[in-house]
């Protein structure tokens, strides 16, 4: 194979928008990525509008659910807050990968199916080692790493931080049910324990996403909050439970050498705010004008904006929820509704 002009390893929704971006540059790219398509992977499934306008510039349109906005529900206190702008949407995990996985197709990206498990910087390139035994390699001027939570690839260019303690861990649990969507937004139902987030991905489905500490049940965490267990009573499971987590993930800096991060794999805070999206669209972007400039300070830069307010918020929201005020978090949203909705507005940009 011919060297590429960048290499992105990773071919889940961030590496196939690295690609996506590269490729609308004119740049020459592959994917490397051992799963075959469509990837699953547990979230919450509800694009903001942010999100969505990202995918559209690049041109993606995955089908879905149209959200009018967020509501924060504990027992019979409910808060809700419908997006200024433009509508997001609920789109099923599968359905996003598979329309990116069509885009880049079509641009002509190609996807070789197999592992990095090794590789090694020199001045100029990097060159990847694949497959269990490392025989076949693959040289490159770049690479952008959008490998998920557990980056292989953060480890190999040292870049992992010490793991958050066991403690203080959160993960999730998505399945789908097989019920018409109640609502136009997204739910996040409040427990003592634990979030649940409905998302409506179709006409005839809705996904479930509950976070929190480990031992994480998805059926005993719905029975905990009767007016959810009481919208899906009878309701058919359609879809295995997927997991994820821990979903703290931290890294010393977002490039090594000629090795950028991006998505999951440059660091990870919580899945509570639902923005994961938006912000691993807005690191494609960035990723891939670094490489064409040929200058990861900038990427580094543009990562700390586009995180900031992400960083903060979430990390603000996930102390709160595991203090003694979280069962006070919905009450004062409620309380506050026009605080609730601008926190709102200014994630789903």
């Amino acid at each position: 194979m011919t060297a590429p002009q960048l290499v992105i390893v990773g071919g889940g929704p961030i590496g196939l928008a690295c690609a996506i971006e590269a490729r609308l540059a004119g740049m020459e790219v592959v994917v490397v990525e051992p799963r075959d398509d469509p990837i699953d992977k547990a979230c919450g499934e509800g694009l903001m509008p942010g999100a969505l306008a990202a995918l559209h510039r690049i041109g993606v349109d995955p089908p879905g659910h149209p959200l009018s906005g967020i509501a924060y529900v504990d027992g019979g206190r409910r808060v809700e807050h419908r997006f200024a702008d433009r509508p997001g949407r609920g789109v099923r995990r599968t359905v996003l990968h598979r329309e990116l996985a069509r885009r880049a197709a079509e641009l002509g990206t190609p996807v070789v199916r197999t592992r990095v498990t090794g590789l090694t910087q020199r001045r100029d390139a990097v060159e990847l080692r694949l497959g269990a035994d490392g025989a076949e390699t693959l040289e490159t001027p770049w690479v952008i790493a959008a490998d998920g939570l557990h980056s292989p690839v953060r480890r190999l260019v040292g870049l992992e931080r010490r793991a958050q303690n066991p403690g203080r861990r959160r993960y999730g649990l998505r399945q789908h049910y097989a019920v018409a969507p109640w609502t136009d937004l997204v739910e996040v139902h409040w427990s003592p324990l634990v979030e649940a987030y409905v998302t409506p991905v179709d006409d005839r489905t809705v996904g479930v996403a509950v976070l929190g500490p480990r031992p994480l049940d998805q059926d005993a965490s719905i029975a905990a909050i009767p007016a959810l267990a009481e919208r899906l009573a009878g309701a058919p499971v359609v879809s295995d439970a997927r997991g994820a987590g821990p979903l703290l993930q931290r890294s010393r800096s977002r490039a090594a050498g000629r090795v950028l991060l991006a998505g999951d794999a440059s660091g990870y805070v919580d899945a509570l705010t639902g923005e994961g999206m938006r912000v691993g669209f807005a690191q494609a972007r960035a990723a891939v004008a670094a490489v064409r400039a040929g200058d990861t300070e900038q990427y580094e830069r543009a990562w700390r904006a586009t995180t900031r307010d992400f960083r903060m918020l979430t990390t603000g929201l996930v102390v709160a929820a595991r203090s003694s005020f979280r069962p006070r978090i919905v009450p004062t949203a409620t309380a506050r509704p026009q605080l609730f909705g601008a926190i709102v507005e200014r994630l789903s940009r």
